[in-house]
């Protein structure tokens, strides 16, 4: 539980959190990236509204997000999705317990939006402002309609970062492995580009993966001591397997198999390895990768070794609001200061 007093007119502090006494209703604001989003959420689990304005096709165009673009998008969308989720809940702000934002890491122009939308509204309506890290709000999509609580493994994976995570409680959380180069959600995006695949790639390598036969090539697991991960030499080598075909048809569906077959068994091992070291027998996954199937199949193959798996809804995979209050009720590195800057790197 967090005992707030940023708000501008009243000295009675809040108590924000699972031991706060009363139901906390918290509105938040996500804008790290290419998504507008707002949502209302009842004591970090019970979804109330959840607004998503993407960019995706808007950016697709290019081939990946334009920050100034994306900036100006997160501008014209912000008023709308704040309404939009007041609507959907059939709430007004008094109703509101706090609102949060996300502070980082992302891309400073669109955080922007974001996080002064979230103060504005806590500073106009008398309400404590909770800012909140994106990485520790991916986790938190697992509290979503689930009972889920720490200790756990978390296996963190999304467009810019891959970590697993000792989560010994909803404040005390340790890294313990992360990539020393590309995340996985960047490698799958780079390795897309190089077989011709339109962006997003992620989701449309890992769909014809599905029609491929993983073993087809034998693609190299880098070893990396400890938990930590590297995956630019596997991008590297599907470079060389791409121009190996010197012009000729390439099985575009085996390779994608074979691809993601090693990311999804490197990153099984180190997971698998964290368990037994922790003697935790829980896992979660979290970030936008978590959507991917053969990630999701693996780690959920650990039931049948006798732990508790969990990962969020699809839509709570990708960037969105109802992570970042569920964050900001469980006080998961969170900082309470109205003057909070942005940051754009963990």
């Amino acid at each position: 539980m967090k005992m707030i007093k940023n708000t501008l007119f009243s000295e009675k502090p809040v108590n924000i959190g699972p031991e706060s006494g009363y139901d906390n209703y918290i509105m938040a604001i996500e804008s790290s990236c290419d998504e507008t989003a707002c949502a209302i959420v009842k004591n970090g689990r019970e979804v109330i509204s959840n607004v998503v304005a993407s960019q995706i096709k808007t950016h697709a165009q290019y081939g990946g997000v334009i920050p100034e673009i994306a900036a100006r998008e997160h501008l014209e969308a912000i008023n709308v999705v704040i309404d939009e989720a007041f609507k959907q809940a059939n709430m007004t702000p008094d109703k509101i317990t706090a609102f949060a934002g996300t502070v980082g890491p992302g891309l400073v122009g669109c955080l922007l939006v974001g996080l002064n939308a979230a103060k504005t509204l806590a500073l106009v309506h008398d309400k404590p402002f909770i800012g909140v890290n994106h990485l520790n709000a991916h986790l938190c999509g697992n509290y979503i309609d689930t009972d889920l609580k720490p200790p756990y493994i978390a296996l963190l994976v999304s467009g810019g970062h891959t970590q697993i995570i000792d989560v010994k409680s909803y404040s005390e959380q340790k890294i313990i492995g992360e990539t020393i180069d590309d995340a996985v959600g960047e490698a799958y995006d780079k390795v897309a580009r190089l077989i011709g695949l339109p962006y997003p790639g992620g989701p449309v390598l890992d769909k014809l993966a599905r029609e491929g036969n993983p073993f087809a090539f034998k693609l190299p697991e880098a070893k990396v001591d400890g938990y930590n991960f590297s995956f630019s030499g596997l991008k590297t080598a599907v470079l060389r397997l791409v121009k190996s075909f010197d012009g000729k048809e390439l099985p575009v569906n085996d390779i994608c198999a074979s691809f993601q077959e090693c990311v999804s068994s490197t990153l099984f091992k180190k997971v698998k390895k964290a368990l037994l070291e922790s003697g935790y027998k829980q896992v979660v996954i979290a970030g936008g990768v978590a959507a991917n199937s053969e990630i999701r199949k693996k780690i959920f193959s650990l039931e049948n070794e006798g732990y508790k798996v969990n990962a969020p809804a699809m839509k709570y995979c990708t960037d969105n609001a109802a992570m970042v209050a569920s964050c900001a009720y469980f006080n998961t590195d969170t900082f309470d200061d109205v003057d909070v800057e942005v940051f754009s790197r963990a």
